[in-house]
């Protein structure tokens, strides 16, 4: 089969950080489906995977944790699909990713995929969608259904992949949303989405909230730099107030005071951590992934797609990367099709 991977970890630029490889046709184990990729999309955990480091890959390993396909085989074990299903996943970052013509994944890390979505739409939804609803309603105490709920929530980096989706289920949820954004673009990405208001992340945030009447939010989702708005978040959140976190820090935070003083919540998400740890409850994301695909099929979600670059191989592959790494996309870009 036709596969994207790597050997050695290098730069974007090099032509040989991303190579096109054949590869043989993986086998299902007992619980796993053998998906036919029909796209993919990209996120920051594949540049992360496979940025500048010493060691060498002894074999390929393929990248890619988003991806939207059908269903070519199944194990002996499988119950929740059966070949010809259409379906959307995430996986595992622990197994071979989905740049590959095919690729095996546990069923109960899958959802069907929505009808009223084509397979790219579909393909940009998967990681970011389990980051935000995870982060929102499992890490964070708040509940999807509870409408009118009358909190604020602050999305710092609204236009990028998780606050794409987090925008559009923190409004289902009842929450005012405020987002930030940098351009112009963004800002209105953002306001499509569903969010109230938009504010500059590069200025000051607190006289921005104050201008909307907001003295502090209720809660707040940091998906851009957990260092840069620490000290801002722990000043303006409220008294028993939640900040979500997905970006690992580059140095120590400080937790105490105003922290400790408000007993703030601090809560980490990292979607990988169920399949990782083989938790008990990996069947967590086929039924999100179940929920959110017949909200996108009654409207009352969108995809979350913004460009497709073109089919599926190295070159196509290497420009995602080097436009992820630049900073200046907005929503996802995905890849479709194989030459």
């Amino acid at each position: 089969m036709k596969a994207v991977a790597l050997t050695r970890y290098l730069a974007v630029d090099d032509p040989d950080s991303l190579q096109d490889v054949t590869l043989p046709r993986p086998l299902p184990a007992p619980r796993d489906l053998l998906v036919r990729v029909e796209a993919v999309s990209v996120n920051p955990v594949d540049a992360k995977l496979r940025a500048p480091k010493p060691q060498v890959e002894a074999q390929p390993r393929v990248l890619g944790f988003d991806a939207a396909g059908v269903v070519e085989a199944v194990g002996d074990e499988v119950t929740l699909f059966q070949p010809g299903d259409e379906v959307y996943y995430a996986g595992d970052v622990t197994r071979p990713g989905c740049n590959a013509q095919y690729q095996l994944v546990d069923e109960r890390l899958v959802g069907p995929k929505p009808t009223t979505l084509d397979f790219a739409e579909a393909a940009a939804l998967p990681l970011t969608t389990i980051t935000a609803w995870e982060l929102l309603f499992e890490r964070m105490p708040f509940a999807f259904d509870a409408e009118g709920n009358g909190r604020s929530l602050l999305v710092v980096g609204g236009g990028g992949g998780v606050g794409s989706i987090a925008i559009q289920l923190a409004r289902h949820a009842g929450f005012r949303v405020i987002a930030t954004a940098s351009r112009a673009g963004t800002d209105d990405w953002c306001r499509q989405l569903g969010a109230h208001d938009v504010i500059d992340h590069r200025q000051p945030l607190a006289p921005q909230l104050q201008a909307l009447g907001l003295e502090t939010v209720d809660a707040a989702i940091n998906l851009a730099d957990t260092d840069r708005y620490w000290d801002a978040l722990g000043e303006l959140l409220a008294p028993q107030g939640h900040v979500g976190l997905i970006v690992e820090p580059a140095g120590a935070l400080r937790i105490g005071d105003p922290y400790k003083s408000k007993c703030i919540g601090i809560h980490w998400e990292f979607m990988f951590a169920r399949p990782r740890f083989r938790t008990a409850d990996m069947i967590r994301h086929h039924q999100i992934l179940s929920r959110v695909g017949s909200l996108v099929e009654a409207g009352e979600l969108r995809s979350t797609l913004t460009g497709v670059l073109g089919p599926i191989n190295a070159a196509n592959l290497r420009e995602a990367h080097r436009r992820m790494e630049s900073g200046g996309t907005i929503g996802k870009l995905a890849l479709a099709g194989w030459e």
